[in-house]
Order: structure tokens, then C-alpha cells, then sequence
């Protein structure tokens, strides 16, 4: 297997209805789409990238519409799910290929699932990191986060408010960032959990104070930090401020199941895996082409910067045994 590093990777701009998306591409083959979450961008595929091309893949890893590179349109709608599936639609276009594999992370893994399901001329296999799939349909999605906080707002929420989240984050963007990616993770103390809002509280009132989670150097902060003290949070933020435009847009898919190749890889630490287990229990019926389905013991929200060996190596097998 041919070794790879960093200095393999080429930046590239390429075109997408919005203007432009960057991407950082390494390797040679069949084509892998990587798509980060949130607050993250297309570093959160830096242990990815190297290990997909020494596999004999072509992986490239996006920074998603509103982050990093990528432009940043103004107009809240411009970051609806449909508009995000546009997006990968041309980056496989100006890539010169004709379909790609996805995988995405959090926000990503819903990206590519929708992508999946709405282009399976162009998406012939996707991978999900700790989001389970959820098919379209079912209550108007603000009206269940409203009811989902109790006492308390549930961060969904918090987060749909424009300016709010922006209020609390941008004075302090690296400190904010670092108390979230440790409150997600699996070495998070007891008591750090940001799901939740007191009223007239923030969300970094439940970050653990002063500490970095175990995976996480203080040169990959620097990297996270600087991309957004550079571009602010609101195009980030955006994607949780369309979810009841995507209930409308994808009506005609309501209930519908995601028929390709698939994989799920999650945190059993993870809230996302815990909230969603009757999600990832109906994969038989919603994932009916699921390959596997891995839950990782002592690993909490970002699977593949946690635990990045396990990651790479349930991708690769994953990929390899994809239909040509």
C-alpha cells in the first residue's frame, strides 16, 4: 500500500451555484466525497485523507457552503439541504467524474444521506459518522425541538435564533470552540453536556472550563479557530435555521428509504447515537442497502478525529467492498 502525507494534498476552488467550494483532494480513483459538520470544516478529515488514498481512492474533503473557503452567501435560505446536494453535485461535475461515494459527519452525514436520496444517478454509496439516517416526513421539525427543552431550550433551538448563537461564540471563538468539541467528547468530565440552554443562559454555561478533549491538539484548535474568526459563524449556523424549509422541500421524499450502499459508524458515548436508537433499530427498513453498522465503544461525538485507526479501517473495508 503506497504511503501518503499532508504535503500529497492539493487545495483546489471549484464552482457551485452559490460561487465557489473548496476542496482538498489526495489520491488516485474511484471518488470519495468527505463532508464535515459542525463547527468543523474540511481538516476534520485529516487522518481520512491519507488513509483513503493509500487504499487506491480519490478522497476529497469538503469545506460545506458557509465555511472555510467555501462561499458564504448572505441570504439565510441560500444554506437549505437542496441547495447543500447542488453543491456536491458540482463538485463531482468539476472534478470530471460521474458519481462519487459520500461520507459525511454530523451535519455531513445528513448532507450525504439526502444527497443519496434525491441524486442516485450521481451518489452510488453512502457512509454516515455519528448521525443516523432519518427519512424525511413526520411533525414540523421547530415545533419538536420547542417541546424537546422542558424547562430548559434545547440547543437546536437555541441555535435557529439569527444573531444569538453568533452573540455568544464570536467574542470568544476559539475558547467557545474548544469547551464544545471537549463537552461532545468521550473524556468529557460529568455534568458537560451543551444539548441544553438554561433560560437566559448560553450554551457555554455547561463546556468544561480550561481543557481540550484527549484528540485534539492545540495546533488543530488553531486551525478550527482561525477559519472562523476569519468568517464569523452565521453561515455555519444557517444550517440549523432551514430545517423547517427542508420539512417543505423534501415532502415528496416523506418516509422514504436510502437504497445504496451504506455504512453507519457511531460514538457509544455520543447523544446523537443514544437520542436516535430507535433511528439506527429501523436501518432494516430506512438503510435497506446498510453494509454495517458500528457503535464504538468509549467514543463520544467526533468518531473519526476521536478515533481515527478504527475509522479508516471500517471505511476502507467498507469501500472495498462496494460493487465496482
Amino acid at each position: 500500500m503506497p504511503q501518503t502525507s499532508a504535503a500529497d494534498r492539493t487545495h483546489h476552488l471549484v464552482p457551485n451555484p452559490a460561487g465557489r467550494t473548496h476542496l482538498v483532494e489526495q489520491g488516485a480513483g474511484p471518488l470519495v466525497l468527505l463532508l464535515h459538520g459542525f463547527p468543523e470544516s474540511w481538516y476534520a478529515w485529516r487522518h481520512q485523507l491519507p488513509a483513503l488514498a493509500a487504499a487506491g481512492y480519490r478522497a476529497v474533503a469538503v469545506d460545506v457552503r458557509g465555511y472555510g473557503r467555501s462561499s458564504r452567501p448572505p441570504e439565510a435560505d441560500a444554506y437549505r439541504m437542496l441547495e447543500l446536494v447542488e453543491d456536491n453535485i458540482a463538485v463531482v461535475e468539476a472534478l470530471g467524474e460521474q458519481s462519487a461515494t459520500l461520507v459525511g459527519h454530523d451535519w455531513g452525514a445528513a448532507i450525504a444521506a439526502t444527497s443519496a436520496l434525491v441524486r442516485p444517478e450521481t451518489f452510488r454509496a453512502v457512509g454516515l459518522l455519528s448521525v443516523p439516517y432519518t427519512p424525511p416526513g413526520g411533525p414540523r421539525p421547530s415545533e419538536v425541538f420547542a417541546r424537546m427543552g422542558g424547562a430548559e431550550e434545547f440547543y437546536v433551538s437555541y441555535f435557529q435564533e439569527p444573531g444569538r448563537a453568533e452573540a455568544e461564540i464570536e467574542p470568544d471563538v476559539r475558547g467557545w470552540l474548544a469547551g464544545f468539541y471537549a463537552a461532545l467528547s468521550a473524556d468529557a468530565p460529568p455534568g458537560a453536556d451543551p444539548h441544553f440552554v438554561a433560560r437566559g443562559g448560553r450554551l457555554r454555561d455547561r463546556f468544561p472550563a480550561g481543557r481540550l478533549p484527549g484528540w485534539m491538539s492545540e495546533a488543530d484548535l488553531d486551525v478550527y479557530a482561525a477559519e472562523f474568526e476569519r468568517t464569523g459563524l452565521t453561515g455555519a449556523l444557517n444550517r440549523y435555521r432551514n430545517m423547517d424549509r427542508d420539512w417543505q422541500d423534501l415532502a415528496d421524499f416523506a418516509g422514504a428509504p436510502v437504497t445504496q450502499p451504506s455504512l453507519f459508524i457511531g460514538g457509544g458515548l455520543d447523544a446523537s447515537t443514544t437520542w436516535l436508537a430507535d433511528a439506527i433499530e429501523a436501518f432494516p427498513t430506512t438503510l435497506p442497502g446498510l453494509r454495517a453498522s458500528h457503535i464504538l465503544d468509549g467514543c463520544g461525538h467526533f468518531v473519526q478525529q476521536e478515533r481515527p485507526a478504527d475509522t479508516n479501517r471500517l471505511l476502507t473495508e467498507w469501500l472495498a467492498g462496494l460493487p465496482a
